[in-house]
């Protein structure tokens, strides 16, 4: 085994992708939401729907 590849054995657990987490975020659920409502009466007082 080469010094790379023992090197990416031992990291590879504790390497984060920045993919998401598994726990409930609730602030993140109200503010995505949020955002879907902002948007949507934005885009009917434009008149684009």
């Amino acid at each position: 085994m080469t010094s790379t590849a023992a090197t990416a054995d031992r990291t590879l657990p504790t390497t984060r992708t920045g993919g998401p987490d598994d726990e409930n975020n609730i602030l993140e659920h109200i503010l995505g939401w949020t955002l879907v409502v902002v948007l949507a009466m934005l885009i009917t007082q434009v008149g684009l729907l």
